[in-house]
């Protein structure tokens, strides 16, 4: 801190400061929390995170871990009974063979993103990407000074993934393929038979495809496809899963990658450098989180899909709002171009003067714009109530 009559030097960073992003729904938290400071009520509907609680017994065993001493450092690449657990967990329910060396645990899931593309790719590297998307994807290609190659999710397509687009794109400086199914906004979910077109399409290219799955267990019909299990591409898959939304377990920060021994080495590497390992007992959690009951799984899956008809029924009934219903994950992504209002003006709008906090699509890419996304993770009355507000505002201003 600068003595009295110092002059502050203005704060010198580094170039690739300038290239990082940010996520939209954790400063659209802070302004609606700001706004409820100020005796405002808010209906939350912008963070993506479960409103339920971490089940009982994966509390219990975390609480259990720490009075028995999982208090200290751990292997970099994650305690080897949570490693065999994911192992057995994820390769059964893709029907894959998985060895524990081939899974890094991390502190939540989006180290992974963070530490594949920082181990793979280089200045003007290509990396295609879906536009709208989890902004970190677009955020971390360019802050490695990588080039950020967009596809669309189109909603006239259901919001699937066209595999043709994503082969169309594809250069000799392409080093990654990042998928993300259930997808986050849009909710769509990649048909088996578009994953098996693309992975026969990927078969044989020189390149990595980065498999985000942390919604696979959030389906509401059909089972979860994942591009590992197509022929010719499971040694050039990573996948991404964790324990936030399957488990609500946001706040324990347990995620993992799962891919070709030696990446994950290079993965547990550039984790020794960042954070040295992942808490310890929240690891023995996920142990139990795994093989443990998984009722609350599907209670959880089961009370989303109550809460999905609501909102998708209400919004389809709000003038200028068009809502398709989503497959998976817990986000809607309404069209609003009806409205006449661009994106991020109609979002501020409705946390502003009509109290409910929303995502405006552009938090997700510039493919965004002309929707809005909600969260239906929080209760039936709540998400009623931020109808109803919508509604009045919508019939005062529009």
């Amino acid at each position: 801190m600068a003595t009295s009559g110092t002059p502050v030097r203005a704060l010198r960073l580094a170039d690739r400061m300038s290239r990082l992003g940010t996520e939209g729904a954790f400063d659209v938290l802070v302004r609606a929390k700001a706004l409820e400071d100020a005796g405002r009520e808010i209906v939350h509907l912008e963070i993506g995170e479960p409103d339920f609680p971490t089940a009982m017994q994966i509390v219990e065993a975390g609480v259990d871990a720490l009075r028995y001493g999982w208090t200290h450092y751990g292997p970099s690449a994650g305690q080897p009974a949570l490693r065999e657990a994911v192992a057995e967990d994820a390769g059964r329910r893709r029907g894959i063979a998985v060895d524990p060396s081939e899974v890094v645990i991390t502190p939540g899931a989006k180290p992974i993103v963070f530490f594949v593309i920082l181990a793979l790719i280089d200045r003007d590297d290509e990396v295609i990407y879906p536009n709208p998307g989890f902004p970190i994807y677009e955020s971390m290609i360019n802050f490695v000074d990588g080039r950020a190659v967009p596809y669309g999710l189109r909603e006239q397509h259901d919001f699937d993934v066209d595999p043709g687009e994503i082969i169309g794109k594809i250069t000799d400086r392409t080093r990654l393929v990042i998928l993300n199914s259930p997808h986050n906004p849009t909710g769509g979910v990649m048909p088996r038979q578009s994953m098996a077109d693309l992975a026969r399409a990927l078969a044989g290219r020189d390149l990595f495809i980065l498999s985000d799955e942390i919604y696979s267990r959030l389906i509401y019909g059909g089972e979860h496809a994942s591009i590992a299990q197509f022929p010719g591409i499971r040694d050039r898959t990573i996948i991404l899963d964790g324990f936030s939304k399957t488990y609500a377990m946001t706040g324990w920060r347990l995620g993992y990658g799962i891919m070709r021994a030696d990446l994950a080495e290079r993965v547990a590497q550039l984790q020794t450098n960042a954070t040295s390992c992942t808490a310890s007992f929240t690891q023995i959690a996920g142990v139990t989180a795994l093989r443990g009951d998984q009722g609350c799984v599907d209670e959880m899956r089961e009370e989303f899909r109550r809460r999905r008809s609501v909102i998708v029924d209400g919004l389809n009934k709000i003038p200028g709002f068009h809502c398709r219903q989503p497959h998976g994950a817990f986000c809607v992504f309404p069209n609003i171009t009806a409205t006449g209002r661009k994106s991020k003006a109609l979002a501020d709008a409705l946390l502003n003067e009509a109290g409910v906090a929303s995502l405006s699509g552009t938090a997700f890419g510039a493919g965004g714009e002309g929707y809005l996304r909600f969260s239906f993770a929080n209760s039936v009355e709540n998400i009623q109530k931020a109808l109803e507000w919508i509604g009045a505002w919508v019939k005062k201003n529009l």
